[in-house]
C-alpha cells in the first residue's frame, strides 16, 4: 500500500487524550462483543446446584470460588460446576477484569489471555515489561495497538456500531478485490488493521467456511495469510447466519475451557457443564449434572490408584502396534544373518530364508547353521552353542514380555466389560425393587441400589489396579498389594453373583438382604483398605515403577 494510504498516530497530548477518550469508549462499547443470544446457548436451563444470584456469580467469577456453591473433597479440592451460560459469563468476566487494567478493546485482551492460556497474571508480567511487548504482540498474532499505522480502508459502519479505526478522508474509487479480482466499490471493501482489504463477499464466504467447514474460531487469520488475526466484533458483523454465529461463539467457549488450565468439560454422554477449581491437581470432580466422576488433571474417568502418567501410557500400550511387535517376536523367529523375520508354516526344522539375497539355511529349533546338524534332521542336539542359546533367549524374554502383558491386560479388559455389562444390571435391579415392594417398604428395598454403587466402585477400582500392577517393580509392598487385590476381586464377584439371582427364587427375602448388605460393606471395606494402601505407597515412596515397558 503507497505511504500517502496510511497515517501513524500522533504523539503530541491533545491527540494521545483525544485516543484515550476513545479507548475508554471503546472498551464501554466492547464489553458486549460476545453478546448472549437465546438461539446462540442452547442448553438446559441449569439445576438448583448451578443457580445463583448475580452477587454471587460475580463473587464466584471475581475470587473463583465461594464456599457456599463450592464442591469440596476430603483433600480440600474446592471446584464449581459452571453451565453454558455460566462459562460464557465467566469468560466474559475475566476479560472485563483484565480491560479494567490494561484498556483495550476485548477481542485483543480475549486473544491475549488465550496465548497465555487465560492465566492473568503472566499476561500482566509480560505486557507490563517494556523490553518485549513488542515480542508480545507479534508472538500473540495481534497488531500492537501502541504502534500500530492505521492504513485507509472501508469498515463495516452501522447505526448501533461505530468503526474500530480512526476514519480519514479517502477516494471513492472502485477496489479490486484480491480474492475473487471483481472490481468493487469502496463501501463494498473492507479489511483489518493490517490493511488487507476484500470484498464482503468474500470475507463472508472465507469466514463461513473456517468456522463451519473447518471448525476454527478462536484463531482465524486473515485471508492474505498476513498472521493477524480476525477479530470478533468484524466476525459478527460479516456473519449474519444463526448457525454459524452459534457455531462461532462455542467454538470461542469450547476453546476457553479447553485453554484454561483450570477448566475441564465433563466427560458426560450429552453433558455441557464444565467444572472450575482453584487449581489443577490429580482428584475426582463429579458433575452435579449427569453424575459423572472423573480425574480434573486428565479428564478421564476417575482412575485411583493408578497416577495420570501411567494410565496415559497403558493405553498407549493397548491402542498402538506395539503388541503387534510383541506377536510378531513371539510367533516367529528372524533370520540369523540378514534378520528378516520368518513364520513357520510346516514341521520341517530346516529353514531358508527367502530373502533373494540371503538364502541362508539354518535350524529352527537353536537358529544355528544347518550345515553342521549332519543326519540330525528333526532332531537338533545343538543346544549349547552360544549364538544360538543368545537367539532362543531373546525369543523366550520378547514370549514372556508378551504373555505378561496379556495376564494383565486380559484382566483390566474384562473388569472394564463388566462394568459395561453391569450398567444394564441397574434397570434390572429397579424392577426387582418394585417387585419386592410387595413384601419389604421402599427404603427396605434401597440395599439393592446401594449394592449396585458399591459394585461399580469395584470394579473401577480394580479395572485400574491391572495397569498399575503392570508398570510395578516386584517388591514386598506389592506382594501386599495383589493380596489385598485379590481379595476385592473374590468379593466383588460374590457381589455380582448375588445381585444377578433371580429374586423371585429366593425364599427367604429377609435372608438375602442380610447376606447382600454384609458382602457390600465389606466390599466397601477391602475397596477402602486396598486404595489406602497404595496412598500410603505414594506418601512414603513404596512403589517403584518399570520405566521401560
Amino acid at each position: 500500500m503507497a505511504d500517502d494510504d496510511q497515517f501513524t498516530m500522533d504523539t503530541d497530548s491533545e491527540d494521545m487524550n483525544e485516543e484515550e477518550e476513545e479507548d475508554e469508549q471503546e472498551s464501554d462499547d466492547d464489553t458486549g462483543f460476545f453478546p448472549i443470544d437465546e438461539h446462540v446457548v442452547q442448553s438446559s436451563q441449569p439445576s438448583n446446584q448451578l443457580m445463583r444470584t448475580s452477587s454471587e456469580q460475580s463473587n464466584k467469577y471475581s475470587s473463583g470460588l465461594t464456599t457456599t456453591n463450592a464442591h469440596s473433597q476430603d483433600n480440600n479440592f474446592e471446584y464449581v460446576v459452571l453451565s453454558q451460560e455460566e462459562i460464557v459469563k465467566y469468560m466474559v468476566e475475566c476479560i472485563k477484569e483484565v480491560n479494567e487494567v490494561i484498556k483495550l478493546p476485548s477481542t485483543t485482551v480475549r486473544l491475549l489471555l488465550h496465548h497465555f492460556r487465560w492465566d492473568k497474571e503472566k499476561l500482566m508480567e509480560r505486557f507490563y515489561d517494556p523490553n518485549h511487548q513488542e515480542e508480545l504482540f507479534r508472538q500473540a498474532h495481534i497488531v500492537n495497538p501502541f504502534k500500530k499505522t492505521i492504513p485507509v480502508q472501508t469498515q463495516l459502519t452501522s447505526s448501533s456500531q461505530r468503526t474500530t479505526h480512526r476514519q480519514v478522508s479517502q477516494s471513492s474509487s472502485d477496489q479490486t478485490c484480491a480474492i475473487c479480482c471483481s472490481t468493487r466499490s469502496s463501501s463494498e471493501m473492507t479489511g483489518l488493521e493490517c490493511g488487507h482489504n476484500f470484498c464482503i463477499n468474500c470475507w463472508q464466504y472465507y469466514l463461513t467456511t473456517k468456522i463451519r467447514d473447518e471448525g476454527i474460531g478462536q484463531t482465524i487469520p486473515c485471508p492474505a495469510q498476513c498472521d493477524i488475526l480476525v477479530d470478533d466484533k468484524t466476525v459478527l458483523q460479516l456473519i449474519r447466519t444463526p448457525e454459524v454465529r452459534q457455531k462461532y461463539q462455542h467454538l470461542i467457549t469450547n476453546s476457553f475451557v479447553e485453554c484454561n488450565r483450570n477448566m475441564r468439560w465433563c466427560p458426560g454422554t450429552n453433558c455441557t457443564n464444565a467444572i472450575k477449581a482453584a487449581y489443577c491437581d490429580v482428584a475426582m470432580v463429579v458433575c452435579t449434572g449427569c453424575n459423572t466422576s472423573f480425574c480434573f488433571q486428565c479428564g478421564q474417568s476417575w482412575h485411583e490408584p493408578i497416577k495420570c502418567k501411567w494410565l496415559k501410557k497403558w493405553q498407549k500400550k493397548c491402542h498402538d502396534d506395539s503388541e503387534t511387535s510383541n506377536w510378531i517376536a513371539a510367533h516367529t523367529k528372524e533370520c540369523p544373518k540378514c534378520h528378516a523375520t520368518i513364520e513357520k508354516n510346516g514341521g520341517c526344522n530346516h529353514l531358508i530364508c527367502k530373502n533373494q539375497s540371503c538364502k541362508y539355511e539354518f535350524c529352527w529349533v537353536c537358529l544355528g547353521a544347518w550345515e553342521p546338524h549332519g543326519s540330525s534332521w528333526y532332531n537338533c542336539n545343538r543346544f549349547n552353542e552360544d549364538d544360538a542359546k543368545k537367539a532362543r533367549d531373546d525369543q523366550e524374554r520378547s514370549r514372556a514380555a508378551l504373555q505378561r502383558y496379556l495376564h494383565y491386560y486380559k484382566r483390566y479388559h474384562n473388569h472394564h466389560e463388566s462394568l459395561r455389562l453391569e450398567s444394564k444390571l441397574l434397570s434390572e435391579v429397579q424392577k426387582r425393587m418394585e417387585s419386592m415392594q410387595q413384601q419389604m417398604s421402599w427404603i427396605e428395598v434401597q440395599f439393592l441400589q446401594i449394592a449396585c454403587d458399591v459394585l461399580r466402585q469395584c470394579r473401577q477400582t480394580l479395572m485400574y489396579t491391572y495397569p498399575f500392577a503392570f508398570y510395578l517393580k516386584r517388591n514386598n509392598h506389592s506382594i501386599i498389594f495383589e493380596q489385598n487385590q485379590a481379595d476385592l476381586e473374590h468379593a466383588t464377584e460374590e457381589l455380582s453373583g448375588y445381585l444377578e439371582r433371580d429374586s423371585n427364587q429366593i425364599a427367604n427375602l429377609t435372608e438375602m438382604k442380610q447376606k447382600v448388605q454384609d458382602k457390600y460393606r465389606y466390599c466397601s471395606t477391602r475397596r477402602k483398605v486396598l486404595l489406602d494402601h497404595v496412598a500410603e505407597g505414594y506418601d512414603c515412596d513404596y512403589w517403584e515403577y518399570n520405566e521401560d515397558l
